[in-house]
């Protein structure tokens, strides 16, 4: 597991992230946590979602998440990926400091891209321009990946403690 302050975030490690489909929000009043399933995208080095067109709750403004990200910027993100040969999961926990934006050129760029990730936000969902958008300015990640069924350490075989 690699636990450590970000000036860049890896290409391999960039690479699985933009191929990931879903990633969890968490955030939090500053006294009760709240986790959401969203879809996402990474431009540089800030997470981006929409709050998009599918039925809520509440409006966008009063959701739990944007609520939180107003009261509480510290946010954190988590992406996975399990499949049944365990030797192929990994997963990633983003934390930074997260801002609702409601305009400006910075909104609009995460709307282009998250349209461009993902089809149903041009068709049966379509994502609006006046979408709010949360954005998560990642400031540490912590990851873990299985080791590949091909790949082994170097070095005597560690020793059960």
């Amino acid at each position: 597991m690699i636990n450590l302050d970000i000036a860049v975030i890896a290409t391999g490690l960039r690479r699985r992230i933009a191929r990931a489909r879903v990633g969890h929000l968490a955030t939090s009043d500053g006294s009760t946590p709240a986790v959401v399933p969203v879809c996402f995208v990474l431009l540089g080095q800030t997470l981006y979602h929409a709050i998009d067109a599918k039925p809520k709750s509440a409006a966008a403004g009063q959701l739990r998440r944007v609520k939180n990200v107003r009261a509480n910027p510290r946010a954190a993100f988590l992406i996975d990926h399990y499949v049944e040969d365990w030797r192929r999961l990994w997963y990633v926990l983003l934390r930074g400091r997260a801002r609702v934006l409601e305009r400006g050129p910075e909104h609009e760029r995460a709307i282009i891209a998250l349209k461009k990730k993902y089809p149903q936000y041009r068709s049966s969902v379509p994502l609006a321009a006046d979408a709010l958008v949360i954005a998560l300015d990642v400031r540490r990640l912590q990851q873990w990946r299985a080791r590949s069924p091909g790949r082994r350490r170097s070095g005597p075989p560690s020793r059960p403690a």
